[in-house]
C-alpha cells in the first residue's frame, strides 16, 4: 500500500532546486504502486503529474494543486547483451552497470541528468548517442485501461528528443530492456571518465539547472550557418544549430534576471543561483526566445516540462 504525504516540496527532488509544494506526493515503484495511486488521485478528482529524476522539469512557485507522483528504482536485471531496468532507476547507474558487464552502446550518455524512464521518455542524447537506438522493448502503464503493455523499439516512435511517451501523456514508462553489445570494460571505463569531464568542462554538473533548456532548433538560413561554422569551426549538425550558440549569439550568455543566469560556460542551460523562481526562469526564457525570434528568425522550443502553471 502506498503511502501518501501531505504540502511535499518540490524545490529538494528536483536538479533546479525551483517550486512550491505538492498538495499530495506519493512514492510509487512498479505498476500495482503507480495503479492504486492513480486511482486514490481519481477518486479524489485530483490531477496528477508522475516524474522521476526530476530534471528537465521546472515547478510552479506555487506547486501542483493534486497529486505528484515520483517512479523509484525499480530495479536492474542483466541479461547476456541486455539490461532491463525500472524507470525510476538514476540513468548513471545503468551507465555504470552497462559497464561493470562489460556492454557497450550507452557510455556516452555518463552525466546525462535524471532518471532512466526520463531518458527513455525524452530521447536523451549526448555525444552521437541516443538512448532510443538502444531501446529493444518497453512496459508502459496505459491510464485509460489501467493495464501494462508492451512496446516495440518501432511503436516508440523515438526522434530528436521525443517518443511516444512524450507525445501521449497517458502512456507511462514502467521499465524498458535494452540491447547492447560486448566491449571492454577498462575502455568502456575510460569513455565514461572522458565523457564526464567533458560535460563538466562545458558546465559545473553540480550547479542547479534543469540540463539544457532549449531543443536545438532546425536552421535553414544558409548565412547563418556559414556563421556558426565559421564561429565555431565546427559544420552544423544535420538541419539544426546549437540553441546556445544561438543564444549566445543574440547576447545573452551571463544574462541574469532575479535569481536565475544565462550559464557563462553554456548559454543553454538556465542557473538557479541560489535564489530563483519559477517566475524568474519563465521572464528569461520569454526573452531568449523573443531575442533569438526576432533578431534570427528562429523559434525557439523549451526541452523543460512547464507543471503547476
Amino acid at each position: 500500500m502506498v503511502t501518501i504525504k501531505r504540502n511535499v516540496p518540490l524545490a529538494p527532488l528536483t536538479t533546479f532546486r525551483i517550486g512550491g509544494k505538492a498538495d499530495y506526493f506519493v512514492d510509487a515503484t512498479g505498476a500495482f504502486e503507480l495503479a492504486e495511486a492513480i486511482e486514490c488521485a481519481g477518486e479524489h478528482k485530483l490531477p496528477t503529474y508522475i516524474f522521476s529524476g526530476g530534471s528537465n522539469v521546472l515547478f510552479s512557485d506555487k506547486g501542483f494543486a493534486g497529486m505528484v507522483i515520483r517512479m523509484t528504482d525499480g530495479g536492474l536485471q542483466v541479461s547476456g547483451e541486455k539490461i532491463l531496468c525500472g524507470a525510476g532507476m538514476p540513468l548513471f547507474d545503468v551507465v555504470r552497470a552497462a559497464r561493470d558487464a562489460g556492454l557497450s552502446g550507452i557510455e556516452r550518455l555518463a552525466g546525462v541528468p535524471g532518471s532512466f524512464g526520463g531518458a527513455i521518455r525524452g530521447n536523451a542524447g549526448a555525444f552521437g548517442t541516443e538512448i532510443g537506438s538502444v531501446i529493444s522493448s518497453i512496459k508502459g502503464y496505459v491510464r485509460d485501461t489501467g493495464m501494462v503493455r508492451e512496446y516495440s523499439q518501432k511503436e516508440c516512435g523515438f526522434a530528436y528528443r521525443t517518443s511516444l511517451f512524450k507525445k501521449s501523456p497517458d502512456l507511462i514508462i514502467l521499465s524498458a530492456e535494452i540491447k547492447l553489445t560486448l566491449g571492454d570494460k577498462e575502455e568502456l571505463g575510460r569513455v565514461i571518465e572522458d565523457t564526464v569531464r567533458k560535460r563538466e568542462a562545458k558546465h559545473p554538473q553540480a550547479a542547479f539547472c534543469a540540463g539544457s533548456f532549449f531543443m536545438n532548433p532546425v536552421v535553414k538560413d544558409e548565412k547563418l550557418r556559414r556563421e556558426f561554422e565559421k564561429d565555431t569551426g565546427m559544420a552544423p549538425k544535420d538541419d539544426k544549430l546549437p540553441a546556445g550558440w544561438l543564444i549566445d549569439h543574440v547576447g545573452l550568455r551571463g544574462k541574469k534576471i532575479g535569481g536565475v543566469l544565462v550559464s557563462d560556460r553554456h548559454p543553454n542551460y538556465l542557473v538557479n543561483t541560489g535564489n530563483a523562481t519559477a517566475e524568474d526562469v519563465i521572464t528569461l526564457a520569454s526573452l531568449i526566445k523573443t531575442r533569438v525570434r526576432d533578431e534570427l528568425s528562429v523559434r525557439l522550443q523549451e526541452e523543460v516540462q512547464f507543471v503547476g502553471f
